[in-house]
Formats: C-alpha cells, sequence, structure tokens
C-alpha cells in the first residue's frame, strides 16, 4: 500500500492544475486568433520531413509505489512507511520519425537527477528517512498519435515504455531518529508511460508541452542487501513530469 502525505498530494495535484490552466489558455488565445480571420501558417511542410530532432527540458516529480512485505503488521510494529512525492530535473533529446499523418514513432533520450526517499514514520521516536539521490540515463520508445492541424495548433498522446538505466548514485541515510543501514535499490527500472500534449508552431521551430506519467513495471527493491527495509516487500517507481519540448 503506497501513501503520500497530505502536503505532497495537494502539491501535485495544484501542480496539475496550473499546468492544464496554461494548456487552456494557450488553446484559448489560438482560437481566438482563428477567429479573427487570416493567421500565418507556420513551417506549413513541417510533416514533409520524415525525421525531426530537438531538445526537452523536464521537471519530473517522483516518489516510490510501496508494497508491504508480511513483516509489516502496523498495529504490532506501530511505524508508518512512505515515499513523499519529491521534485526533480531532466533534460535530453528528441528524435521523431514520421509514420503517416497521425501517427509517428518517437525516442526522447534523457539524463535525470532523481532524489527518491523511504521514510519511516514512528509513534515514539523522531521519523528516519533513507534517501536515494542519483543521476538516470533513460531511454523510451513512444508511439504518438496527432489530432489533426489546425492551422498552427494540435494536440496529441503518446504512450511507450522505458528503460532507465543508474549512472551515478548518492546513498545516504539522513533524519532526527537513529540511523539504520541504507536504502539499496537496483540500478535499472522499466517502466510504461503515457501522456498527453499540445502542439504549437512558431515561424522557425515548433514548441510543444507535455504531460507524462510513468509507472515501474520492476520490483527496484534489493531485499537481500538491504538492512534498513524492514517491512517492505516491494518498491516500483512513480513519475509525472512536466515536459517542455522545443523541435
Amino acid at each position: 500500500m503506497h501513501t503520500i502525505n497530505l502536503r505532497d498530494l495537494l502539491h501535485l495535484y495544484r501542480t496539475k492544475i496550473i499546468i492544464s490552466f496554461a494548456i487552456l489558455c494557450v488553446v484559448s488565445q489560438e482560437v481566438k486568433a482563428q477567429g479573427q480571420g487570416y493567421v500565418r501558417r507556420h513551417l506549413e511542410y513541417y510533416d514533409d520531413k520524415p525525421i525531426h530532432y530537438g531538445i526537452l527540458f523536464a521537471m519530473p516529480f517522483t516518489s516510490y509505489n510501496i508494497r508491504h512485505s508480511d513483516a509489516f503488521v502496523p498495529g504490532d510494529s506501530a511505524y508508518l512507511i512512505q515515499s513523499p512525492m519529491k521534485t526533480a530535473f531532466r533534460m535530453g533529446f528528441i528524435i521523431n520519425a514520421y509514420l503517416n499523418e497521425r501517427f509517428d514513432i518517437r525516442t526522447t533520450p534523457s539524463v535525470s537527477l532523481y532524489e527518491r526517499q523511504i521514510k519511516y514514520s514512528y509513534p515514539n521516536s523522531p521519523d528516519k528517512i533513507d534517501k536515494r539521490e542519483s543521476t538516470w540515463l533513460e531511454i523510451p520508445l513512444l508511439v504518438k498519435y496527432k489530432s489533426k492541424r489546425r492551422v498552427n495548433t494540435r494536440m496529441y498522446m503518446i504512450a511507450g515504455v522505458t528503460l532507465g538505466l543508474e549512472t551515478n548514485v548518492k546513498k545516504s541515510t539522513a533524519g532526527t531518529g537513529s540511523s539504520g543501514g541504507r536504502l539499496d535499490t537496483q540500478t535499472s527500472d522499466f517502466t510504461l508511460d503515457y501522456g498527453v500534449g499540445y502542439e504549437r508552431f512558431f515561424e522557425f521551430f515548433k514548441f510543444a508541452p507535455e504531460l507524462r506519467f510513468s509507472t515501474g513495471l520492476k520490483n527496484v527493491l534489493n531485499p537481500s542487501k538491504n538492512s534498513s527495509a524492514v517491512g517492505i516487500g516491494k518498491l516500483t517507481t512513480h513519475t509525472v513530469t512536466l515536459y517542455l519540448n522545443f523541435e
């Protein structure tokens, strides 16, 4: 069972509302502009090229999904295990291959800087936080479904899978309580990705904000090496990412 505290939940919902409102404002401005008469069509022959390249900057919000082991019995052990939602940073490249008017094949290899935490709460002693700060190389394979272009805008949906490889890690235990063993997780991950985006064509480039969800399919916990993860049977990653794509 995975639990995040109320502050993290409110922060996540607030972020989603801000992103949705920003996209709605951009769409509304475009609809208004189209209603005022002629609008210049930028990059008119953009889709005639078979491959496009670009760069991306992204802000992931990430945490672990926790499944408790048989050793975790709240009534007896009297503690809570949770993973707070943490903000990260990502940058990378875009390679987009045109298939037809509706579908593209896409990959966005990127480098991500993560900090994920496990928080142990005790009724009669201070909390303890196990922290894993790491750098990941992530290589997705995605299918993109595009709506019909409306002058200089169109919406799209995206789905696929991502292979993640941890390249550098700083492992530590922090908190006001006694320090336990360090948190050990595997150095690879495999996720299912899906999301939506909005493309806006300008004179020399295309800008596309995108909201993507990633759900880990692999248990990344190393129980044989881990002396601190008492009560944890399975860890999977969960990430919500705001992308700013430039092509």
